[in-house]
């Protein structure tokens, strides 16, 4: 996968070089590029922002420099890829558009600052993405945010190609509770089944705790939940449970 950046401050992504993302890098999984747009700009004093045509408060990013980074970027892939806008209007960003993006062979990101941007950059787009209903001072933490997210879905990014499988939201549920050694921590045990060996009840055990996470932490998720019978019955138990816990 190639991804590139638009950003006007290219160090702010020192961090992708780091950890998970930069063993892809290292690895040739990801040609990670980061385009300072700035170094495009034709005027004298390498302005990337304007006053707004009709008024208005800040100052909004102008076309010129984005469209011309957007064409070298093309020169040097031989294509633009899909073209992310980070933008607090976008759509929210989410586990589904993740693995969407994680499919693509090259994605290229438009990182802006200041008070937006000039209304044609959204000819160069196909996605405006938002990670989450408020307002950063500019788009690179999104962006890195999503890359993140995105890479590590790659075929052999984690090292194990069953990693990803059960994390949160990727089954449709939370993650389900974890432990590692020692067995009794404290006088906080891990529970008998885990250390069972048995196989199914473990698995059973798994899907009733990824349920009881959802439904006490995020039960919206439940409502477009794919619910099978074996579902439905241990989502009944986790109520009639917590209800009993409760009362």
């Amino acid at each position: 996968m190639r991804i590139d950046v638009l950003s006007l401050f290219p160090d702010m992504f020192a961090p992708m070089r780091e950890s998970i993302i930069g063993k892809t890098i290292d690895k040739g999984l990801v040609d990670f590029n980061v385009v300072d747009f700035r170094d495009y700009t034709t005027n004298k004093h390498n302005k990337v922002d304007d006053e707004i045509y009709g008024g208005g408060q800040g100052m909004l990013l102008m076309p010129q420099p984005i469209f011309d980074a957007m064409d070298a970027v093309e020169q040097a892939a031989g294509d633009r890829g899909r073209v992310i806008l980070m933008d607090p209007a976008g759509e929210t960003f989410n586990q589904a558009k993740a693995e969407e993006l994680a499919k693509e062979p090259h994605l290229t990101f438009i990182a802006g600052h200041y008070e937006g941007y000039d209304e044609r950059i959204r000819e160069l787009v196909t996605d405006e993405i938002s990670i989450g209903d408020f307002v950063l001072t500019g788009g690179e933490l999104g962006a890195m945010t999503v890359i993140d997210a995105t890479v590590r879905l790659l075929d052999d990014a984690l090292g194990d190609e069953n990693s990803a499988v059960d994390d949160s939201f990727s089954t449709g549920l939370l993650e389900y509770p974890q432990y590692t050694r020692p067995a009794d921590f404290r006088g906080r045990q891990v529970p008998d089944v885990l250390t069972s060996g048995n196989h199914a009840k473990i698995a059973e055990w798994k899907q009733k705790e990824a349920l009881r996470r959802t439904y006490l932490r995020r039960p919206d998720l439940l409502e477009n939940y794919p619910f099978d019978k074996t579902s439905r019955r241990l989502l009944r138990e986790v109520e009639a449970e917590e209800n009993d816990a409760n009362s």
